[in-house]
């Protein structure tokens, strides 16, 4: 059953419904009420195993846009059954996604953090999802110098883009992850064929997603900061662009 969730007046009705890309493996499903035939953002969280709830606030910022957002739990500390589970969400994607509201054929693969890592490993390695290809890549905050799938993300020849559009993000005062980072990659990503763009926004690692780091919890949760809720959209629309434009 669809559960409704919270967004600005006049915005589509936006709900989210939990699912099982494996069994016992939830992935929440994001998407404004009626959907049909829209894009796909598969939105990987990071190093905390199963944190995919960092991401619904986001997630559900994206699909009041249109795009149906897709946020598995996945896990992270183990690298040997995280890319394993990866893989089998880009699966779930790939035969759900049309029952789901969604389009299989217009996939954005997305990741924050050590997920954007992850993301970038499938962009520039396809052959480790049988060859498959999402139509757009998005790293958030991303490191890209490790991945579950093992090694560095960005080493060796990356696949060619052939054009396919990127999008990284990063806060312009991120401590845990350094600007330059995206920086690098996104000069590879351009440099392997990818259209390329960088977006910098004013905030840190948590706050890229609209989220605070508890240090208590040691993991990322919602917040009623106005400055970190101000990125939301931003993050948002950019990520829903990148998904309904050409690609």
């Amino acid at each position: 059953m669809d559960e409704g969730t919270g967004g600005p007046p006049g915005a589509p009705r936006v709900a989210l419904r939990t699912e099982e890309y494996r069994p016992g493996r939830a992935i929440d499903v994001v998407r404004a009420v009626g959907s049909r035939g829209a894009p796909v953002v598969l939105l990987w969280h990071g190093s905390g195993p199963d944190e995919r709830d960092a991401l619904v606030p986001l997630a559900t910022a994206i699909a009041g846009l249109g795009p149906v957002v897709l946020v598995p739990d996945w896990q992270s500390d183990d690298p040997a059954v995280g890319s394993d589970e990866l893989l089998a969400t880009i699966a779930f994607v790939r035969t759900s996604a049309t029952g789901l509201g969604g389009d299989p054929g217009r996939v954005v693969l997305a990741g924050w953090s050590l997920g954007a890592g992850a993301a970038t490993d499938i962009a520039f390695q396809p052959g480790l999802a049988d060859g498959w290809h999402p139509t757009a890549v998005v790293g958030l905050a991303g490191g890209y110098d490790r991945s579950p799938f093992g090694g560095d993300p960005m080493a060796g020849e990356p696949v060619g883009g052939a054009g396919r559009p990127a999008l990284l993000v990063h806060g312009t005062s991120d401590t845990v992850i350094p600007l330059e980072r995206s920086v690098a990659a996104t000069a590879t990503f351009a440099e392997a064929g990818w259209r390329a763009v960088l977006r910098q926004v004013d905030t840190d690692h948590a706050g890229v997603i609209g989220t605070v780091y508890d240090r208590v919890l040691r993991r990322c949760v919602p917040t009623e900061d106005r400055d970190r809720l101000a990125i939301l959209p931003i993050v948002a629309r950019e990520v829903a662009r990148l998904a309904l434009g050409p690609t």
